[in-house]
């Protein structure tokens, strides 16, 4: 009489049979990564379920959509956007709508004006250590994006053609107060203060009444978090 393992196993065994290989080798990341402790395996467990909630009944269009994205991670935020998908997180959170705008915004910050740079090709970028790097980070003279394990990432667009781009470190020592998020933020995003031209773009036209008025910018910027 066959146990419930070997049935489990054999059920499992006929779904898998037919599957492409990337999908079988994504399976089995799967599983190595479960088999590592019982809580990992209780978040893989709960995400492959809801995954697997989440293609029923979608369309062909949204599917292509979510698998045609650039990265596993975008392909998953794809998912949680169908819009079956956010009718049941909004059931259960009424704030998930606002919670996967702000996945996207960070999402974008680390991708606009060319991406971002880990502290090694920062330090080469710059012709400098990473020591010396790490410590223009703290010292507050780069930006740098935290991204948890993988460490910092450090956008491009804050570098010139010799170095940091003129007036960046100015402005930003100005923007001490705001989080790191929150200054690439300011940068990237058209500002009323600046006529809605995006600080970034005046500060590469190099012109010093446009590093006065970028300044400016991020002092009323601060002034207001501030208050």
């Amino acid at each position: 009489m066959a146990t419930k393992e070997s049935y489990e196993r054999g059920e499992l065994e006929k779904a898998a049979s037919g599957l492409p290989a990337s999908t079988l080798e994504a399976l089995s990341r799967v599983l190595r990564a479960a088999g590592a402790d019982p809580l990992r395996a209780a978040l893989l467990t709960r995400g492959l379920n809801a995954l697997a909630h989440s293609t029923e009944g979608v369309g062909e269009r949204s599917l292509s959509g979510a698998a045609s994205a650039p990265s596993d991670y975008l392909a998953l935020l794809r998912m949680l956007e169908f819009p079956e998908v956010l009718e049941e997180l909004s059931a259960e959170d009424p704030l998930a709508d606002a919670r996967l705008r702000g996945l996207e915004a960070k999402v974008r910050l680390l991708e606009d004006e060319g991406g971002t740079l880990s502290a090694d090709e920062a330090a080469a970028s710059l012709r400098i250590s990473r020591e010396a790097v790490n410590q223009r980070r703290r010292s507050g003279k780069l930006l740098a994006l935290s991204t948890g394990r993988r460490g910092y990432r450090y956008p491009v667009w804050q570098f010139g053609e010799e170095g940091v781009l003129p007036g960046f470190e100015v402005t930003l020592k100005e923007l001490s107060v705001h989080g790191q998020w929150g200054r690439a933020a300011f940068f990237l995003g058209g500002n009323e203060l600046l006529d809605g031209l995006r600080p970034l773009d005046l500060l590469r036209r190099g012109r010093p009444e446009d590093l006065e008025a970028v300044t400016r910018a991020a002092r009323a910027r601060g002034e207001q978090v501030a208050v």
